[in-house]
């Protein structure tokens, strides 16, 4: 891994999640060393260029945003309902990073 992304040291742990339909995935990584760094601004808002957040679609919004929350995870906004389709939230995790969740209502 050192190789590929140009870090010497490197410990990690990975997750790969892979979508519904079998068709995509999404890697997460947390790495233990060498130590990270932060980017700036911490709390940045939802619309900062550069991949700062991720959507995934979720049955319970609300179990989700309780869940996340024992993790450290707070509402950006707030639970908001988008005509007759969708419960849609942004919440943001403890390094920083927006998710957003999306309860398809139809």
């Amino acid at each position: 891994m050192e190789r590929v992304i140009g870090v010497d040291g490197v410990r990690q742990d990975v997750a790969i999640l892979r979508t519904p339909d079998g068709h995509g995935k999404v890697e997460l990584a947390m790495f233990h060393t060498p130590t990270a760094i932060s980017s700036e601004p911490r709390h940045a808002p939802a619309n900062t260029v550069g991949i700062r957040r991720i959507m995934f679609a979720v049955d319970d919004i609300e179990d989700v945003v309780a869940c996340l929350r024992t993790h450290g995870a707070e509402l950006v906004g707030e639970v908001a309902q988008y005509e007759e389709s969708y419960r849609l939230c942004y919440v943001r995790g403890p390094e920083g990073i927006i998710v957003g969740l999306a309860q398809q209502l139809t």
